[in-house]
């Protein structure tokens, strides 16, 4: 499906998460066990959410490039 096809979706309620983003040195070898950790506790939910925040951190660029003609 074409995301620019997509069904009305209707924000049922909206929850504030506070967390840290950290830029991290490793090893591939660390980096491939938290990649399979990552993968065996994020649920559906954690996708979806994540395809939402990507979905709407692009359309805000693309309208602001839009509205200036610029890169923002």
């Amino acid at each position: 499906m074409d995301p620019e096809e997509l069904p009305i979706i209707k924000i049922k309620n909206v929850r504030d998460i506070v967390y840290s983003e950290m830029d991290l040195e490793m090893g591939d070898s660390v980096h491939d066990i938290l990649v399979d950790w990552g993968k065996e506790s994020a649920t559906e939910d954690d996708y979806v959410n994540i395809a939402v925040r990507e979905g709407l951190q692009e359309s805000i660029e693309k309208q602001e490039i839009d509205k200036d003609g610029t890169d923002a």
